[in-house]
């Protein structure tokens, strides 16, 4: 008898133990002390997707902080509508008023400014206001004012504008030392003529030069997108703080593909305060022809380092020529910063209080050689 009950109890076990195997190797998550453990890493992983998702879901706040300081800007100025049988040289002759008979039009053109002070200081581009006669500011509440030019800086195609107004609508300025390649950053303007718009993108690239599009070169890329119209607005980080100001595009259509540039806040905000100080922007001149150094030209003149500037040419009794410096000699240092290219070469002379005296340093038939260089007053740009 005891034998068949141990036999019975052997057979249970059996049984019990090979449904158990069964349930683990093909149904796991019956058991509860497996589900407990599932249920645990899901929720694990659904509050970490939340957190960061909660992070970069929505940039409203920066929005809504830069916004009321991006103004459109519509502008006009009166142009002569001409008349190709009216050029005859014989007819002018004979008639020298005809250019105040001809008839008269005015040109319309919008782009976007700035709000940088409470007081109605507006940065824009100089494109976006050259030659106008009547500038018109629409803010995003609707109001409209009047604005005049106070100094414009075509080198670095900026301008600064003065309207009349207290407690107005200004952004508050960012550190470009802080932005990366990568951040997130959101371009308002007036595309099109639309009214206030933003786009979202990221910072494409840093120190861009060599576009040929101003004298002074140094424009951040972004792949927001930045349409006609958007001249001149704010190009704001993730918080809504200024870091440039937008000014153009690569296009082969005349609309966004991806790459826009914008002037970075470091360049605008001396543009600002030169322009409000002195009503015009001044820099450094050394008044000397530049020629950037490549491989085969630094292997022609035996020069170690393709690193510097090929001085190829000096205005006679220049600050360069006072200051002791050569043609063919190769900047390499001022004040002891690098120097890369000719695009450096410009923007570090530009940085130059006009009489103050700084150290170059210039390589001279393989010789190291210190010299000091008291920097003048860069010319302005001839008028087209």
């Amino acid at each position: 008898m005891l034998r068949k009950f141990w036999l019975l109890f052997a057979q249970a076990c059996t049984l019990c133990l090979a449904a158990l195997f069964v349930i683990v190797t093909l149904r796991p998550d019956l058991l509860p002390r497996t589900a407990a453990r599932g249920e645990n890493v899901v929720l694990l992983q659904e509050t970490r997707t939340a957190v960061t998702a909660q992070k970069v879901a929505s940039f409203s706040d920066a929005a809504k902080r830069a916004m009321p300081a991006v103004v459109n800007i519509y502008t006009s100025k009166e142009m002569q509508q001409r008349r190709p049988l009216l050029e005859d040289s014989l007819l002018r002759r004979y008639f020298p008023n005809l250019d105040e008979r001809m008839p008269r039009q005015r040109a319309t053109s919008l782009g976007s400014g700035v709000f940088v002070s409470s007081d109605g200081y507006v940065l824009t581009n100089h494109h976006v206001i050259e030659g106008a006669d009547d500038i018109q500011l629409v803010l995003q509440d609707g109001r409209r004012l009047q604005a005049r030019v106070r100094g414009t800086d075509p080198e670095s195609d900026l301008a600064v504008l003065k309207t009349e107004g207290e407690n107005l609508p200004h952004i508050t300025f960012g550190v470009l030392d802080q932005v990366s390649v990568g951040d997130f950053v959101l371009a308002i303007g007036n595309p099109f003529g639309f009214g206030n718009t933003v786009t979202l993108g990221i910072v494409s690239a840093l120190g861009r030069n060599h576009l040929g599009v101003n004298r002074f070169e140094d424009f951040i890329q972004t792949d927001a997108a930045i349409n006609p119209g958007n001249s001149g607005g704010a190009l704001v980080d993730s918080a809504g703080n200024l870091i440039g100001i937008n000014s153009t595009i690569y296009s082969q259509s005349g609309g966004s593909m991806g790459i826009g540039f914008a002037i970075p806040v470091t360049i605008a905000r001396t543009v600002l305060q030169q322009i409000i100080k002195d009503g015009e922007v001044t820099r450094g001149w050394f008044g000397l022809e530049p020629e950037d150094l490549t491989e085969e030209l630094a292997r022609s003149m035996a020069v170690a380092s393709p690193n510097g500037v090929l001085i190829r040419n000096l205005v006679r009794n220049g600050p360069a020529d006072r200051g002791g410096m050569r043609v063919r000699d190769v900047v390499t240092e001022i004040d002891g910063k690098p120097i890369r290219d000719t695009s450096v070469l410009l923007a570090r002379i530009a940085e130059l209080t006009p009489g103050a005296a700084s150290r170059v340093k210039v390589v001279r038939e393989h010789k190291v050689v210190d010299l000091e260089v008291t920097a003048g007053k860069r010319p302005k740009p001839q008028e087209q």
